[in-house]
């Protein structure tokens, strides 16, 4: 269930994860004040990838690879919800 950290540098690994963070706050910030409902799709689809690369990058810091698990379920979560979403917008006739 672990794997070995790769080499490298803690520093990048903490530096990663705090522009990740910024990413999915600014994201957050998109979500509220979108001006379209087109935009705040779009961030909760970027959300959800800041997520698994944040998943994905917690698998690197920890080794505990069931989080890579939770990636792909978030990602395929977030296709089906987007697909939905575009679905219901598209016979809605906005």
């Amino acid at each position: 269930m672990f794997f070995d950290i790769p080499d490298l540098p803690q520093w990048v690994l903490t530096a990663c994860q705090y522009m990740l963070a910024a990413a999915i706050v600014l994201s957050t910030i998109r979500v509220v004040k979108g001006p379209t409902l087109v935009d705040r799709i779009i961030a909760l689809d970027l959300i959800a990838a800041l997520t698994m690369a944040q998943c994905v990058l917690l698998t690197l810091v920890s080794g505990f690879i069931p989080y890579l698990d939770i990636a792909i379920a978030i990602a395929l979560i977030s296709f089906i919800a987007t697909v939905a979403l575009v679905r219901y917008l598209e016979s809605k006739d906005l």
